[in-house]
């Protein structure tokens, strides 16, 4: 029998066909269910099946593997049988007494921030030990590219014994800087004054030199030369008097003008290589720049913008505050009857002859 409702006119069926009917809609929503559930697990397993036959590739867990492919790719070569926490990527120059555990705490905490390294030979160990005495032992570590081979010749100086010495024979800077200032192996100092030895520094100050490069946000930098006293190679290095800090020059006369349009090096943007200072940033570049033969570095310098970690019209610059001289002096390249195939690596007074 059916109920008839006379307010909306529709007709409702009875109690027993309701019921009936949503006991076929339930039974009908089970059988769906579980035809859907059957065919994902028949299709997995058809798909191992195949892949067991050879038939097919099996597809693997996509995020899994791209999160192990990252950390193999992210771990240096060579470290992949080691585990996890043991690699060590990075080292420094800081030299460790055998015994007194002490000692060693008390440098790692208090370890110089900065490096120091100057291509040097005997004859200009005056210059040079004025230019190290300039640098605090707290602030810097020093290392000295001997190209001549006299080491020896330098154990009389206060500071030898804490310096780092390396010597190939009538070998250059860049030489000696591609093999042995890796960015891993000065990864811990800040910056890196990279230097010639014919350099006077009785109007500079590394400390206050410091300072203003990084209140300028200037990645490459170089002293100023005094114009009066020094071998000047290119207008952009010249001292200007009351002023802090310079990056580029002005000609207006003549080939080669440089002015406020101007975007490149020679107008602005680069340093000259006799007195070069990089950030850990730029150095991480500026090492993988230099080519394995690369002896003078001639042309180098007009390429560094590519290192400057952003706008070299603003990253690159001159210290006029705290300015040098350079003397220009040949020093490089004299004969002392060695063979050009010695090489020995030198820490304080031991040595390590490398076969």
């Amino acid at each position: 029998m059916k109920l008839f409702s006379s307010v909306t006119g529709v007709v409702f069926p009875d109690p027993k066909n309701r019921l009936f009917l949503w006991t076929l809609l339930i039974l009908l929503s089970l059988i769906c269910g579980a035809y859907f559930l059957g065919n994902a697990f028949s299709a997995k397993e058809y798909k191992q099946r195949l892949a067991r036959w050879g038939l097919i590739y099996s597809m693997p867990d996509t995020t899994t593997s791209n999160s192990n492919a990252c950390k193999k790719q992210c771990r240096p070569s060579g470290t992949q049988a080691l585990p996890q926490g043991i690699v060590a990527r990075t080292s420094n120059l800081e030299t460790r007494p055998l015994w007194d555990d002490s000692a060693v705490n008390n440098r790692i905490s208090n370890h110089p921030l900065n490096l120091l390294a100057i291509s040097v030979g005997v004859k200009q160990k005056e210059v040079v030990d004025k230019i190290v005495k300039k640098f605090p032992s707290s602030d810097f570590v020093v290392m000295l590219f001997h190209y001549d081979g006299f080491v020896d010749g330098w154990k009389n100086l206060a500071w030898s014994n804490r310096a780092i010495h390396v010597s190939a024979i009538n070998q250059t800077k860049w030489w000696f800087a591609k093999r042995f200032l890796h960015p891993d192996i000065v990864a811990d100092y800040n910056y890196i004054f990279l230097w010639d030895e014919d350099l006077l520094v009785d109007n500079f100050d590394p400390k206050r030199y410091l300072s203003i490069v990084k209140e300028e946000g200037l990645e490459i930098s170089q002293p100023a030369l005094d114009p009066g006293k020094s071998e000047i190679h290119h207008p952009l290095t010249v001292h200007k008097a009351g002023s802090k800090v310079h990056r580029r020059y002005y000609k207006f006369k003549g080939s080669g003008r440089c002015d406020d349009n101007s975007t490149a090096p020679p107008c602005l943007g680069w340093v000259e290589m006799m007195a070069p200072v990089f950030s850990k940033k730029s150095w991480q570049c500026v090492w993988h720049m230099i080519q394995n033969d690369l002896i003078h570095a001639w042309g180098l310098d007009r390429q560094l913008g590519y290192c400057a970690q952003g706008d070299r019209m603003k990253n690159v610059g001159v210290v006029d505050s705290e300015y040098i001289v350079h003397l220009g002096l040949p020093t490089l390249g004299g004969s002392n009857g060695n063979e050009a195939s010695d090489f020995i690596f030198y820490v304080k007074r031991q040595y390590i002859p490398c076969l």
